[in-house]
């Protein structure tokens, strides 16, 4: 990605083009996919254990079987993973694969370099 600004349109237009290649597409498909995917990265971020049914609990307006299907779905496409905690094996916490948050990194530095 160069420095240069681009438009929003280009933007856009830039995001649409990976759309099927990428989670750009997947995480785009309703508010409650994309809820999602901030509440995962945030607690990547900040370095927080963020189990499934915390997550399930946490996604507003989203059933309980429908964010099980989006979080399964996301596993699957490789952009999460779940692992088991050291202290009940029952508990599965959630985390972004390297893929997934190099992606991410790079939208959110396209986002930066957007301009009107």
């Amino acid at each position: 990605m160069t420095d240069e600004k681009k438009s929003l349109l280009d933007f856009w237009e830039d995001q649409v083009k990976q759309s099927h290649t990428s989670s750009n597409y997947y995480f785009r498909k309703s508010p409650s996919h994309y809820h999602l995917m901030l509440l995962v990265m945030h607690a990547y971020k900040i370095n927080e254990k963020l189990s499934v049914e915390e997550l399930k609990t946490r996604l507003f307006k989203t059933s309980r079987p429908k964010a099980a299907l989006i979080i399964n779905e996301a596993c699957i496409k490789g952009f999460f993973f779940l692992e088991k905690t050291s202290t009940d094996q029952r508990i599965k916490n959630i985390r972004p694969s390297e893929s997934f948050i190099n992606e991410f990194n790079e939208y959110l530095l396209r986002l930066k370099n957007i301009s009107y």
